[in-house]
């Protein structure tokens, strides 16, 4: 069995609930189609509105009429701003529990997530913008102060699924990408991790990736 030493964790859709389902509950009440704000952020997966914005290439007004155009030729007027408003989601406790367990064994913890700027500062700092509010922002904190790095796309001006931003983490970690486990929600994410030699967990739900994490690991979790 391989001797992991880091836990690599994205945070939307990991650490917290998936985005997607608040896309979802969003287009049924605009009489959209399903997974309408999916399809827009999976075109042109590189140039889109959505890569450019976590890229910090463009800010959140351009984000908000780039976006709206995208979504306008693809049949529906969906303001970008409208998107922004959705991404905050709930933290899963089992999975902060399972972070604390992972400290307790001297796992090295770290982050690395596709993120936005809504100010001069990115979410998960300071900034309570994508966190819908102040209590939220800070109870992200907590939970990021856990990482002994956070690697963001929107610092970095580089995103998931470029293999540039894993091979990041692990020149700041120190260690080999065997050395290091990667959570995410996507597969098209995982890919690159994997291929560098990190062991990997699509998240589909918490119980489901904290067994497949543990048994990657070898143990019990948390």
């Amino acid at each position: 069995m391989a001797q992991y030493e880091a836990v690599i964790w994205d945070f939307g859709g990991v650490i917290t609930s998936s985005p997607f389902e608040a896309f979802n509950r969003y287009e049924a009440a605009n009489a959209l189609p399903e997974n309408f704000i999916r399809t827009i952020n999976a075109t042109d997966p590189d140039t889109n509105a959505w890569a450019r914005f976590e890229r910090s290439d463009i800010g959140a007004e351009e984000f908000d009429t780039a976006f709206q155009a995208e979504a306008e030729t693809a049949g529906h007027a969906v303001p970008g701003k409208d998107v922004l408003a959705l991404l905050a989601g709930e933290i899963r406790p089992e999975i902060v529990a399972v972070l604390d367990g992972l400290k307790a064994r001297n796992y090295r913890l770290a982050c690395i997530t596709n993120n936005v700027k809504t100010s001069n500062q990115s979410d998960l700092t300071s900034n309570p913008g994508m966190a819908r509010n102040a209590e939220k922002a800070a109870e992200i904190a907590t939970v990021m102060a856990r990482f002994e790095m956070v690697i963001e796309s929107s610092v970095e001006g580089v995103r998931k699924p470029d293999p540039a931003i894993y091979q990041l983490a692990c020149t700041k970690l120190g260690l080999a990408a065997e050395a290091c486990i990667f959570l995410d929600d996507l597969g098209v994410n995982l890919k690159p991790a994997r291929a560098m030699g990190m062991g990997t967990v699509k998240v589909l739900t918490a119980a489901q990736a904290i067994a497949d994490l543990s048994a990657l690991l070898g143990h019990e979790l948390p």
